[in-house]
Order: C-alpha cells, then structure tokens, then sequence
C-alpha cells in the first residue's frame, strides 16, 4: 500500500510540474547536446598578395567572409585583410564582381574593408590578432577584442616559403614571430581556443618544430614542410573559368575547406572529419604529384569538436546530413606559376600589333630572367660557400619532421638581407629559396663569409626594379 500511494504522490508532482512549466530538460526524450557556446566567435581573414594574377588569394579570403557572415558571425567580429584591387581591376571581365568557383555567386559583395592596400601588413595583422587598437596603423581599426571565453578562427591564404608567408607589403610573416604572437595571445588569456588554416606553399614549415600542444590551437596547412601548395579553376583547367577570365579562381586547400563547409551542417560536423575530406581532396585523390599534403599541427585534442564553434551554423544546412562534394581530380597549377600562366594568357588574347602585347612579353621576359637569376646566384652561393660538390646539397637538405626550420631566426633575416642587398628581391617566387639561407645559418656561417658571396655571385646582375630599394626587404 505503502508503495501504491508513493508512486501516486510521484505521479501528482510530475504533472504539477509540467503544469506550471518547469519540466525539466534532463527529463525530455534524449537529445543531441551541443558543445559549449560560451562567448563570441571571431574571425581573421588574410589575403597576403596583390595583383590580379594572384585574384585566387581575394577570391578564397572573400569566399570565407561570405561562410561565415551565412554561418551568424556578426561582421563586427569578422577583421578583413585584402588589397583590394581585383573587384574593380580594369582586367576583371565581371567588374565589381569576385567569384571563388566557375559556376560561383559573387563573393565580393559586403564585405568589410578593414585593412587594404599599404594597409595590410604582417605589423598590422600582429595587432589586430592580440586586440591592440593603439598599435594598428589605418584601416578601421577592428581588432580581436577577444574575452577569455571566446573562440577565434584565422585563414590565411598568399605564397609562402619555408618559414614564411606573404605580404603585399614588406616585411613578410616569418614563422617565429607569428608563433611569439599566439603565445602571447594565450598568455593574456584572451581567448578559450583557436582554430587556424593557411593556404601556402610551404606552410607546414610555419609550425614545424615551433608550434605548442599546450595553447589551445589546432592548424592545418595546405601543403608540408617542403612542397607547394596548388592554384585550381584555372583557364585551360576542368572545370574551366567562364570566358574572359585569365587567371585561377581559387587554391585547391582553399576551395575544399569552404566548399564542404558549404554542404554541411556544421553543427553535426567534426573539425576531424572536414581535415579528412580536405586532405583527400587536397591530395587529390592522391595523385600528389599535382597536390599536397594537408597537415595539423597543435593541440589535436581540439578535433572532435564542432565547427560550428568556429565557423557558426548556416539554417539552410539544419537538414544536411552528409552531401557528397566532388570526388574526382581536379586541374591544378603550383602557386608558384600561376602568375606566369596569366601573363601568358594575357599575351595570347592580344593582337599581334598590340603595344600592349609587347609589354606583356616584356614583363615575362624580366620575369624568367629575375627567378633564373635568384635560382643561379643561390646554388652559386651555396658553392662558393660549401664547395662545388656538396654545396647545393646542404642547401636543400631538410630538417627532420618536428624541428625548426633554423636555430636561429635573426640570423635568418640576416642573411636573407645580404642576400637581397646584393642579389634583388626574392620575390614571391624566391620565397622557396628561404631554407637556403637557414641551412646557412644552421651551419654556422657567418655575415662577413654570406656577403662576400654574394657580392661575388652578383656582381654583374642589374637588378632593376627588383632592389629592396624599391620593394623593401623580405624579413
């Protein structure tokens, strides 16, 4: 009886509790539980190139700004870097309009001008990422503004090189300094995690041997230590860009992140599965002979969380369960010539009378001739230095996996200075050359030997428009 009139009692209480509106979720039919939410979602967006030759670079960073604008990131916290001269470039067949895939929306639309032209510098970026308003030169001045809570997303797309990463404007990202910036960004306790992608050949090489387990960042790379990353879209390519278009569309790392963050819902998502889907596709398939290997780097515990902690949640995707996106190869080109595939695209479009066309040759001229240059004077340094036998050898040795590009990195300024003084600019084609003037420093070489080698390497070479005199210096 004892027992009847208890479960009577139970049963009185259940329903005045559900009258009066306090049923209490943990008694509820199972749900899926979302992760904390905690705190505010921001965003930095990196175009690091200029010139319609590298449209690919605005065209990824716009793509992006476009996910996670749908994705209910408020703009507010959403910081923009990109030069800002291919919308409106004379070259640009679709004036006004950047598109990041063949059959693409316009990606241009909207977004934020926060930090372009001689505005967007590795300086500025160091700022904005650290939340220091008092040290950001022009632009809006939007900072990461980040509280102890909150979660921020950064995607960098440019060239790069072994420990570095472009700029339009001098000095480029050197890997030490960018890793010294989130480690005092986790010093300050100005964010709960981080999540980072970078497009660059290269790019693994920024976090090898540098990058920490314990500051609460996971970054994937486009490609490894030691090899380039892809342009794809490109004219001549399947698929090709609608007609008009001389140039590649977007990066293939690039294009897969936010093509299958396109298709997802992110809420269901897992920041390991979209690693998985981007590295086959950025292999493609592979055949790695025309793609790279995506890497992770940093607390990979972070893996089995959403993304939509970091990307935010687009309603229209509430419904997706798994959408399959584009499994077969791709055409691609090393990021390295796609600049060299626009001049060439260029040129044929033109009349044979053309002035113009005689221009562009021109320009492809001095451009082949300056990277012959920097590919010569190098191995020729390397000889001077070392010896002709194993000179070039130790120039391109590579460090084992998990060890820094160099011990240390001001003698890597250093060198790549001397270098640049005597030799021109490395350009970002010479950017490869970068692990040359490490292993020189890891030799132990020192100033005085690095300038007589180079003087005597270069002592013909009129460089022209390439002296740092005009472009200023690399590192």
């Amino acid at each position: 009886m004892a027992v009847f009139i208890h479960c009577i009692l139970a049963a009185l209480l259940l329903l005045d509790f559900v009258a009066g509106g306090r049923w209490d979720s943990a008694i509820r039919m199972p749900i899926e539980e979302e992760e904390d939410e905690v705190g505010t979602r921001w965003a930095v967006l990196v175009a690091g190139s200029s010139g319609y030759a590298n449209y690919r670079h605005q065209a990824d960073v716009c793509h992006a700004y476009q996910l996670l604008k749908k994705g209910g990131l408020k703009e507010e916290n959403i910081v923009m870097f990109m030069y800002d001269d291919i919308a409106h470039n004379p070259l640009n067949p679709r004036p006004g309009i950047i598109i990041n895939h063949p059959q693409g929306d316009d990606v241009y639309a909207g977004v934020p001008k926060d930090y372009t032209g001689t505005q967007v510098t590795a300086k500025n970026l160091y700022a904005v990422i650290m939340g220091n308003k008092s040290a950001v030169e022009g632009g809006t001045g939007k900072v990461v503004d980040s509280k102890a809570n909150d979660r921020i997303f950064i995607y960098f797309s440019d060239h790069g090189g072994p420990g570095v990463l472009g700029m339009p404007i001098m000095p480029f990202i050197l890997a030490n300094e960018f890793i010294n910036v989130l480690k005092k960004k986790h010093a300050a306790g100005t964010y709960k995690e981080m999540v980072i992608y970078v497009e660059a050949c290269e790019s693994g090489s920024m976090f090898e041997g540098l990058m920490p387990k314990d500051i609460n960042i996971y970054v994937t790379t486009a490609s490894n230590a030691e090899e380039s990353s892809w342009g794809t879209y490109c004219p001549g390519m399947d698929p090709p860009p609608p007609p008009g278009f001389m140039t590649c569309l977007g990066d293939l790392y690039s294009v897969s992140w936010m093509e299958d963050s396109d298709a997802h819902n992110l809420k269901k998502e897992t920041i390991e599965k979209q690693y998985q889907n981007v590295k086959a596709r950025t292999s493609n398939y592979n055949t790695y002979n025309a793609g790279s290997h995506v890497m992770e780097y940093g607390n990979k515990s972070m893996k089995s969380e959403k993304l939509y902690l970091y990307q935010g949640f687009n309603p229209a995707n509430a419904n997706v369960t798994d959408n399959a996106i584009r499994t077969t190869s791709v055409g691609v080109i090393n990021q390295r010539d796609a600049d060299l595939l626009f001049l060439w695209r260029s040129y044929e479009r033109l009349d044979e009378k053309s002035e113009r066309k005689k221009e562009i040759l021109k320009e492809i001229t001095e451009t082949i001739t300056h990277r012959a240059h920097l590919d010569i004077s190098v191995e020729f340094i390397g000889k001077l230095i070392f010896g002709l036998e194993i000179g070039p050898s130790i120039l391109r040795a590579v460090r084992p996996s998990g060890q820094a590009l160099v011990d240390d990195w001001d003698c890597l300024k250093s060198m790549v200075r001397i270098f640049e003084s005597h030799c021109g600019s490395l350009t970002q084609y010479g950017m490869k050359h970068m692990r040359a003037f490490a292993n020189i420093c890891n030799k132990g070489i020192s100033k005085d030997e690095m300038e007589e080698a180079c003087i005597t390497a270069c002592r013909s070479y009129d460089s022209g428009s390439w002296w740092p005199s005009n472009r200023g210096y690399s590192v």
